[in-house]
């Protein structure tokens, strides 16, 4: 009972005061772009503070976390990282599904901050957006990070990583920060339930550029898993 009501808590606040974020950055987006990026960051941190006092969500970092030139690799088990990432770096520029884009409002903010459009069917050409945009947040000094399995997946299951990881390991010539977490033990795919406890984010060896691409994906594979059982490392 405490967890359907904490989670109707979350919904009522989080959602009516992302729209009022959204309409604000919308608004003052077309007098001064830079503001849509300041007001996502604060729409990250109100989510994060909702997950904190609202769900009893804490959020842990282990090991140091690099800031610089380095492509971050990112385990995807829930929306909660979706949104923490605003929190996590400064202003970083995140790879989201097509599909995210074409939602009113929020579709025309994710352009105007910056996120990367993939269209998972589109192949080829998918993947050119996927490297011209990188390498333009790259050189203005953002954060990239990927989210390298395409979708959210439950805790427990390591699935083979995109091929749009190895692409833009090559293209960008960049160190890699592999971070695996477990936002998916209290904020499960598909459930409106979400439960109190800590969110670890475990950051990983840095993989260095230039390995060949076999060598880059088991590195990286093994440590954005590091947080699932043992037996999901199943290669």
């Amino acid at each position: 009972m405490i967890i359907l009501l904490r989670s109707i808590v979350f919904s009522l606040i989080f959602y009516p005061g992302s729209l009022l974020l959204v309409l604000a950055a919308l608004i003052s987006s077309s007098f001064s772009p830079p503001t849509v990026q300041r007001v996502s960051t604060v729409w990250g941190w109100f989510h994060r503070y909702c997950a904190r006092w609202l769900l009893g969500q804490k959020v842990v970092i282990e090991g140091d976390l690099p800031l610089g030139p380095y492509l971050y690799i990112v385990k995807h088990e829930s929306m909660f990282e979706t949104i923490d990432m605003l929190c996590v770096f400064d202003r970083p520029v995140i790879a989201a599904k097509r599909e995210l884009f074409d939602i009113p409002l929020w579709g025309t903010i994710a352009d105007r901050y910056g996120l990367i459009p993939i269209e998972r069917t589109a192949g080829a050409s998918a993947m050119r957006t996927l490297r011209t945009r990188a390498k333009e947040a790259n050189e203005a000094g953002r954060a990239v990070c990927i989210f390298p399995e395409g979708t959210r997946v439950p805790h427990g299951e390591a699935p083979p990583l995109r091929s749009g990881f190895a692409g833009l390991y090559a293209l960008l010539g960049l160190p890699v920060v592999p971070i695996a977490l477990n936002s998916g033990l209290v904020s499960p795919k598909g459930s409106f339930l979400k439960k109190a406890g800590v969110i670890t984010y475990k950051v990983g060896e840095i993989v260095p550029a230039g390995l060949d691409r076999r060598e880059a994906e088991v590195r990286v594979h093994a440590a954005i898993n590091a947080l699932n059982p043992p037996s999901a490392l199943v290669d």
